[in-house]
């Protein structure tokens, strides 16, 4: 495996660990506010990144197929979201919008709020994964700059998402070194799951649509789900709203200038 791609599968789990440091500079907990508009912000950096850096190249892929060019990204897509809804059935973990409820049983709160960030990182990391793939095996409509801006572009979400699986455990009372190094932890799935995913995507090139659009699929499962519930539920809604919006427009931005 190249330096680049090195570095690009890498680069989402450094914005994991910049988000998780920040237990070390702020305080015990993160306002409703707060909290609102770092989800609302990620939601929209996922939800560009899976139209302009997965949907788009699946569907120039496949434009030898003419009027069928749709079937690979839809059939990918939905595959995609039928995976994630898989994985949140059989895994028992917290949705990030509970997890100021009251102990439950099973695992401890703070187990499944670790297992439900880490779940939400799996896509991302697949999609990162794909997309390295899809540059190595020469797919059309895939660039080396496309690539490493989906990767800088989840790097982005991640930061908000490191901080809001970090910050609930110190408020709980672990340490911070503690806090920390469980909020990393929930990252290093992505560039296992990108490795994992660029192997097995290196054999069935042929299918490099359905892949670009399956991790498409699943990181907007994660988005209807998981996020926008959780930015759009109670007071300081319209926070999370404006930074979904701030976030589609940066992500749209970065894709469109340096895909």
């Amino acid at each position: 495996m190249n330096m680049q791609i090195t570095e690009g599968i890498l680069i989402p789990f450094l914005g994991t660990g910049l988000g998780a440091a920040m237990v070390f500079f702020l305080k015990k907990q993160i306002s409703d506010a707060v909290q609102k508009t770092l989800t609302g912000f990620a939601a929209g950096v996922m939800v560009a990144a899976s139209f302009w850096s997965l949907l788009q190249p699946a569907l120039e892929s496949s434009s030898s197929m003419g009027t069928l060019s749709f079937l690979p990204a839809s059939i990918g897509f939905l595959v995609g979201v039928g995976f994630l809804l898989l994985l949140d059935v059989v895994t028992p973990h917290m949705h990030m919008d509970k997890q100021n409820e009251g102990p439950q049983s099973g695992f401890k709160r703070t187990t499944k709020l670790i297992l439900a960030v880490t779940l939400h990182n799996i896509p991302e990391g697949m999609a990162v994964g794909v997309v390295y793939a899809g540059l190595l095996a020469g797919s059309s409509g895939i660039t080396a700059a496309g690539a490493l801006t989906l990767a800088l572009g989840i790097a982005i979400q991640n930061f908000p998402e490191g901080a809001i699986v970090s910050m609930p455990l110190l408020a709980e009372g672990m340490p911070k070194r503690r806090t920390f190094l469980m909020g990393v932890l929930s990252g290093a799935v992505e560039p296992a799951a990108a490795v994992i995913t660029i192997a097995a995507a290196g054999l069935v090139t042929p299918v490099m649509p359905y892949f670009l659009a399956f991790a498409a699929g699943a990181m907007m499962y994660v988005v209807t789900e998981e996020l926008i519930p959780e930015m759009s539920a109670g007071k300081h809604s319209n926070a999370g709203t404006i930074a979904f919006a701030l976030g589609f427009v940066l992500m749209m931005i970065l894709d469109v200038t340096f895909g």
